[in-house]
């Protein structure tokens, strides 16, 4: 069988069965996903993409992006630790190509056509389109393979990947929907004692937000205070590594219509939180979310928001919800558990990579947490 690899810099020049053979499989692996990102990316990134042939039949499809670290501020906190950390970060890292999506969490990076491919194969194939990229696109500092499950990344063998450096940092946050649970309250009715009052007590102190779906054109009117919400929470984090266009969430929802939700919370008119949902066939991926942070503590917005997810995947019948490797303890109070994600890093400076497996968890925080079991 004769295998050709093909490198697309715009998500309009994917063939046109793109999205039959991949996209429809993987929402962010679809044509109008790409082209909301192209439209509304993050300064310092780049998207390309890999179409994998056999014998000029359509397979499989990758996303690759580019990250540039040079003039961006990856750790926030305004502290003499984090400006030392942020020249390091520009010192070691300079620019970025990453298989996979570095604004999800999961293995959104690749789909192939399972008929037409075995693992083996894909990560061959893999292999030959991150050397492509490297040699057509751009040679970068660092090549990162991201957030795979074990099972897969164990086949991440041979001598290929001797130079590369395995690492896991959070978990991501999963919590399979039950058939059993008809309604929101069949879900808390499988709380314990505990973790049902106070899922309670959050849903008592959010008396008085009022709580919509927002369509396209109130994005549009509430774009400025949006931006300024998700800020808020972004801007507090300890690590980033990019920030959303102020646009990006009107493009979202242009592109993917109706699988792409974003819902606010008013407090006497005024929106004061909102959280954004992208719908992928059978699973909930969260997204991107703000609040304001005076009312956070008092109205509990943020376990309100968690709540409200769970309500709707149960309401619209998903199978599970996706709530990625951040505030990890309190999505456990939830119900959604921790499954594994590793990926694999190399540095183009040999001297460098011999000691990636000191250098990467000093760059790259981790954060310790208890995990909650809130059911019975």
């Amino acid at each position: 069988m004769l295998y050709r690899i093909k490198i697309y810099n715009s998500a309009s020049s994917l063939p046109l069965n793109w999205n039959t053979v991949i996209g429809d499989h993987n929402i962010m692996l679809s044509r109008e996903y790409f082209d909301a990102l192209e439209r509304s990316a993050p300064d310092n990134m780049r998207c390309c993409y890999a179409a994998f042939f056999e014998d000029e039949k359509l397979i499989g499809g990758a996303l690759f992006q580019y990250l540039d670290f040079q003039y961006h501020s990856t750790f926030q906190k305004n502290q003499v630790w984090c400006s030392m950390r942020n020249f390091l970060a520009r010192k070691f890292s300079g620019d970025v190509m990453i298989l996979g999506n570095n604004m999800l969490t999961g293995q959104n990076g690749f789909y192939f056509d399972p008929s037409k491919a075995t693992r083996e194969q894909i990560l061959v194939l893999l292999d030959d389109a991150v050397y492509k990229m490297q040699k057509e696109v751009r040679k970068t500092a660092l090549i990162i393979y991201k957030d795979y499950q074990a099972d897969f990344v164990n086949h991440f063998k041979g001598r290929n990947y001797h130079s590369y450096f395995r690492f896991s940092v959070q978990p991501n946050m999963i919590l399979n929907l039950k058939e059993s649970w008809v309604g929101f309250n069949d879900y808390l009715d499988a709380f314990s004692t505990k973790y049902r009052t106070r899922a309670k007590s959050a849903r008592k102190k959010s008396e008085g937000i009022e709580k919509q779906e927002l369509q396209l054109d109130e994005i549009r009117k509430y774009h400025k205070e949006i931006n300024i919400l998700y800020q808020n929470v972004a801007e507090n984090a300890p690590f980033n590594t990019f920030f959303l266009a102020e646009n990006h969430f009107e493009k979202m929802k242009e592109n993917l219509d109706q699988n792409f939700k974003v819902f606010g919370y008013f407090l006497n008119g005024k929106l004061t939180g909102f959280y954004t949902l992208i719908l992928n066939n059978d699973d909930i991926d969260t997204y991107f979310l703000g609040y304001n942070k005076e009312l956070q503590k008092e109205k509990q917005l943020y376990l309100n928001m968690l709540l409200d997810i769970v309500r709707f995947g149960i309401d619209h019948r998903f199978r599970r919800i996706i709530f990625g490797r951040t505030a990890l303890e309190i999505k456990s109070t939830i119900g959604a558990e921790p499954v594994d994600i590793f990926g694999l890093i190399r540095h183009k400076n040999g001297l460098l990579n011999r000691f990636m497996d000191r250098i990467f968890p000093s760059l790259n925080p981790k954060t310790e947490w208890i995990q909650r079991k809130p059911f019975k």
